[in-house]
C-alpha cells in the first residue's frame, strides 16, 4: 500500500498463519486457451462500467458462466465440476518498519459464525487486507466483514448484493469505532474471494490483486484501483477530489478505493467524497481447467506480473503440492526480487493433485523493423 511519506525499513518478520484446508479429489484437465484469451478481453471491455458504480446507482455484476446452454429461453448450466478446495497463506513484514497486512481463510463461512445453512453448500471465504496509517482498519475489516456478510438476510443466495452492502456497512462500523477510539484511525484495501459451489466471486477495494490460473494462463480477477486509472481519476475529479503531481489521491493516498480514512473521504451528511469503499465485483463459474487462485497484497505485484506469478506457483506446486509452502515461496521470491512493502499471499487450489506439467503455447506477437530502421542500424554497425 502506498501512503505519502511512508517509512521503509530493512527488518524482516515472518508471520505464518492459517492452516491448509484439504477436501475431496477431482478429475482431469483440458485446455481452453482461446477461451481464456477471450475471457480477459471481455473483462477489459466491461471494466469501465464498474469504475463509475455507486451504491445508489449500481451496474449489473459481470457474470461469466462458461459451460452453459440456452434451451427454450432457459439458462442451463452444463458444467458439473465441483472444486476440491485447499487453501493457505503467508505474510512477511518485508522492508517496512510495521506489519500492516493481514489475511484470512475460512473454509465454511456460515459454520464459522454458528449459522449453518441446511441443504446448502458451504460458502468459503478468503481475504487479503493491506492497511495503511496503522493496522487498525485492516484487522477490523478482517474480523468484522465476514460476520456482517453472514448476518445479511440475503446470504448466501444473493452474494452479488450482499457483498457490496457488507463492505460499506463494515466501513461505517469502523468509522463508529474510530469515533470512540481515535487510535484506531487508519485505512485498508481489501480483496475477498468467496466460493459457493461452482461460483467464484471476487470483490476488490484498492490495489490488492486476485489472479486465476486456468490451464496455466493467468486471468486477472480484479483491477487495481490506483490514481493512474483513467476511469477512477474521472470519478474522483467529478466528486471534487484531485490527483497530485506524484500520483496521490488528494495528495495523501496511493489508492482510489479503501475502507477507513474518513478524514480523507470528507463524508459529511449526504456528501460523498472521492475515496469510496464500494468493491468492484467479478463472478466466475469455475471449471475443471481452473487450477488455483492467487490473492496478493500490492507488495507482491510490485515485483511479479500476473502470468509470472502463475508460472512460479505452478512450478512450486508441481515440486511439493503444498499450498501454504507455495505461498511462502512466493513471498520469499518477492523479497529476493527487492520488494520493499509488506508481503501477503493467499492461495486457493481447486484440485487435490498438483497442476499438470504441460506447457501452454502462448500466442507470439510478430515483430518487424522498418526500412528506415534497418538503414539506421546498418549505419551504426558500420560505424
Amino acid at each position: 500500500m502506498c501512503v505519502q511519506g511512508a517509512e521503509q525499513e530493512t527488518e524482516g518478520m515472518e508471520n505464518p498463519k492459517i492452516d491448509e484446508q484439504i477436501s475431496i479429489k477431482t478429475s482431469s484437465w483440458h485446455s481452453q486457451v482461446d477461451f481464456v484469451t477471450a475471457q480477459n478481453e471481455n473483462w477489459d471491455k466491461n471494466s469501465s462500467a464498474f469504475d463509475n458504480a455507486s451504491m445508489k446507482n449500481s451496474v449489473p455484476l459481470e457474470s461469466i458462466c462458461e459451460d452453459a446452454a440456452i434451451t427454450d429461453g432457459k439458462h442451463i448450466v452444463l458444467n458439473n465440476f465441483l472444486p476440491a478446495l485447499r487453501s493457505g497463506g503467508w505474510s512477511d513484514i518485508g522492508g517496512r518498519r510495521d506489519m500492516e497486512d493481514t489475511h484470512i481463510c475460512i473454509p465454511d463461512l456460515a459454520m464459522n459464525f454458528g449459522n449453518s445453512i441446511h441443504g446448502k453448500e458451504a460458502v468459503s471465504f478468503y481475504g487479503v487486507f493491506d492497511g495503511h496509517g496503522g493496522k487498525g482498519a485492516a484487522e477490523f475489516v478482517r474480523d468484522h466483514l465476514p460476520r456482517i456478510i453472514v448476518k445479511d438476510a440475503d446470504f448466501p443466495l444473493e452474494l452479488e448484493k450482499v457483498v457490496p452492502r457488507s463492505f460499506v456497512e463494515t466501513d461505517t462500523a469502523f468509522a463508529r469505532s474510530c469515533s470512540i477510539d481515535s487510535t484506531l484511525s487508519s485505512g485498508t484495501t481489501a480483496l475477498t474471494a468467496m466460493i459457493f459451489g461452482q461460483s467464484l466471486l471476487v470483490a476488490n477495494v484498492g490495489d490488492c490483486r486476485a489472479v486465476l490460473s486456468r490451464c496455466g494462463l493467468a486471468i486477472e480477477m480484479s483491477k487495481d484501483h490506483r490514481p493512474c486509472c483513467v476511469n477512477e481519476r474521472a470519478r474522483i475529479e467529478s466528486l471534487g477530489g484531485f490527483i497530485d503531481e506524484e500520483g496521490y489521491l488528494n495528495g495523501q493516498l496511493g489508492v482510489t478505493r479503501a475502507l477507513g480514512n474518513w478524514h480523507i473521504k470528507g463524508l459529511d451528511g449526504e456528501n460523498v467524497g472521492p475515496l469510496i469503499a464500494e468493491p468492484e465485483l467479478k463472478l466466475m463459474t469455475l471449471m475443471k481447467e481452473d487450477e488455483f487462485l492467487i490473492i496478493g497484497s500490492d507488495g507482491i505485484w510490485d515485483v511479479f506480473r500476473s502470468q509470472n506469478a502463475v508460472d512460479f506457483a505452478r512450478r512450486r506446486l508441481q515440486e511439493h503440492n503444498n499450498v501454504k509452502l507455495c505461498c511462502k515461496d512466493i513471498v520469499n521470491e518477492a523479497k529476493k526480487r527487492g520488494a520493499t512493502d509488506n508481503l501477503t499471499v493467499v492461495m486457493v487450489c481447486f484440485h487435490s493433485e498438483p497442476p499438470p506439467p504441460f506447457v501452454v503455447q502462448r500466442p507470439r506477437v510478430p515483430r518487424c523493423i522498418s526500412a528506415e530502421g534497418l538503414q539506421n542500424l546498418k549505419f551504426l554497425l558500420e560505424g
